[in-house]
């Protein structure tokens, strides 16, 4: 098994977020080798923020991955947008911590650099994804169906 230095960070007290606990076991269900990671879960004006800085892009998105090259163990941030992981998860019909636990996987693969750029990655990628969190009980992400009552 790999070993996860983790560390979560929260900018505010959301109520009825995952546990540290449970990022942990999605992450490391995730990782190919050892690792030091820190998980930010952030707001949107951060997440605006950080896009905006780091991608160009003048709006919040649900996860955003900081690999920092090549480190033995590996070392990564992560920096996930609550406000929009909980619109996205009821846009989506899924429940709020099967939308985090998938974007922790993916996001720990980023940082494993898997990508998903082109039609390949993309589907090496996401077959990955969905062993992953399947082997912990959790749907397929790429089924869902998008609620009639989602604005």
């Amino acid at each position: 098994m790999n070993k996860l230095e983790l560390i979560v960070q929260k900018s505010e007290p959301w109520p009825g977020l995952p546990t540290k606990r449970d990022i942990r076991r999605w992450i490391l269900a995730s990782l190919l080798e050892d690792a030091d990671v820190t998980v930010r879960l952030i707001n949107e004006n951060e997440g605006q923020e950080l896009n905006h800085y780091f991608r160009a892009q003048d709006k919040a998105t649900n996860v955003l991955t900081f690999a920092y090259g090549e480190t033995i163990p590996l070392s990564a941030d992560i920096a996930l947008c609550i406000p929009v992981i909980q619109r996205e998860a009821k846009k989506q019909d899924k429940t709020f911590h099967n939308h985090f636990a998938h974007l922790c996987v993916h996001a720990t693969l980023h940082f494993q650099n898997f990508n998903h750029e082109e039609e390949t990655e993309r589907e090496i990628m996401e077959s990955m994804e969905v062993d992953i969190l399947e082997k912990m009980g959790i749907p397929n992400p790429y089924e869902y169906n998008v609620s009639s009552n989602a604005s």
